[in-house]
C-alpha cells in the first residue's frame, strides 16, 4: 500500500485501464504514459546503492560522518544520567556504584587508593573525594598497607556490600534494556568491540608509544 506522502503525488488511473482496454501498441495512450512516468518517479525516491557509502569519502572528522567521540560521549553521557535517575532514591551516585563494584570484586586483595583510581580510570583528587564521602557514610574503611605504611587499602564495610547490593539490580536491568535491541551474539560482539576500543584509547594514554594493531 502506498504510503500517503507518496499517494498525493500518484495520477487517477484511467477509466481506460479500470475497464480492461488494451492501448494502440502504434502510439501509447495517454494512460499507459502516465503509468511509465509514475513507475520512473517511484523509482527516483529510492536511494542509489552507493549513497550509504558516500560518507566513507569524507574526512573522519566530518560532520556528515559519525564520529567516534562524539558518539562515544553521548552514549556515556545518556547512560550515565538515565543510570542516575533510576539510583536517585538510593542515595547513590553512579561513581559510587561503580566504586562499590570494584571493592565487590577485588575482596581478596582490597586495592590501593592509587590502585583504585587506575581500575577507575579516574584522577587521584577526584578519587579522593569520592572516597572520603563514602567513608562518612560508612560504606568503606581505610587502612594502611602493611607492606607500605604511606598506602591506604580500600575495603568494603558491610553497609557499603548492602548499598552495593541494592543498587546492582537497577544497573543489570538498565544494561539489559540497553542491549536488548540486539540478539545476544551481537551484543556480545559489539562489547568485544568496545572493549578493543578501549584497549586502543589506554594504548595512546601513553605519549610517543603506537597504538598497536589488531
Amino acid at each position: 500500500m502506498a504510503s500517503p506522502k507518496l499517494a498525493e503525488h500518484q495520477p487517477p488511473v484511467s477509466s481506460e485501464i479500470l475497464r480492461g482496454a488494451r492501448p494502440s501498441r502504434s502510439q501509447p495512450s495517454a494512460s499507459r504514459r502516465r503509468i511509465v512516468a509514475q513507475s520512473k518517479s517511484l523509482d527516483s525516491l529510492q536511494l542509489p546503492a552507493a549513497a550509504a557509502d558516500d560518507s566513507a569519502s569524507l574526512p573522519i572528522d566530518a560532520p556528515a560522518r559519525r564520529r567516534l567521540p562524539i558518539l562515544l560521549r553521548h552514549a556515556w553521557f545518556s547512560l550515565n544520567q538515565a543510570f542516575r535517575r533510576r539510583i536517585a532514591h538510593t542515595g547513590v551516585t553512579p561513581d559510587q556504584f561503580t566504586t562499590l563494584r570494584t571493592l565487590e570484586e577485588n575482596t581478596a586483595r582490597p586495592p590501593t587508593q592509587s590502585e583504585l583510581t587506575r581500575l577507575l580510570a579516574s584522577d587521584p583528587n577526584t578519587i579522593a573525594s569520592l572516597l572520603e564521602r563514602m567513608a562518612a557514610a560508612g560504606w568503606i574503611a581505610r587502612a594502611p598497607d602493611k607492606r607500605d605504611r604511606r598506602a591506604l587499602r580500600i575495603s568494603l564495610l558491610p553497609e557499603g556490600r548492602k548499598k552495593y547490593l541494592e543498587v546492582r539490580k537497577i544497573a543489570v536491568q538498565l544494561q539489559t534494556d540497553v542491549l536488548k535491541v540486539w540478539p545476544e551474539a551481537r551484543r556480545e560482539e559489539f562489547l568485544e568491540n568496545l572493549q578493543t576500543i578501549a584497549d586502543r584509547c589506554r594504548s595512546g594514554e601513553e605519549p610517543g608509544k603506537k597504538i598497536a594493531s589488531k
